[in-house]
């Protein structure tokens, strides 16, 4: 018993220790992606910000533009 026990208990141990080191290579490349992607969001929510600017900045000159147009009299 013990004869067969021992090498399936070696073989066990090999396939866990087989598998914690893929599991680490998958954390390393798991922790790869999120910085790549937590990188790539603040990217995003900068270039959200600028648009936001943008389109603030556009109503106002569209409006003190049409503000313009409002105050100019019409000949009748």
């Amino acid at each position: 018993m013990l004869e067969n026990t021992l090498p399936h208990l070696e073989k066990l141990i090999e396939d866990i220790i087989e598998k914690n080191n893929l599991l680490k290579s998958k954390i390393v490349e798991l922790e790869q992606e999120k910085s790549a992607l937590k990188d790539e969001n603040e990217t995003l929510q900068l270039e959200v910000l600028e648009s936001e600017e943008k389109q603030t900045q556009t109503n106002t000159v569209l409006t003190n533009l049409l503000g313009k147009l409002q105050s100019v009299d019409e000949p009748n």
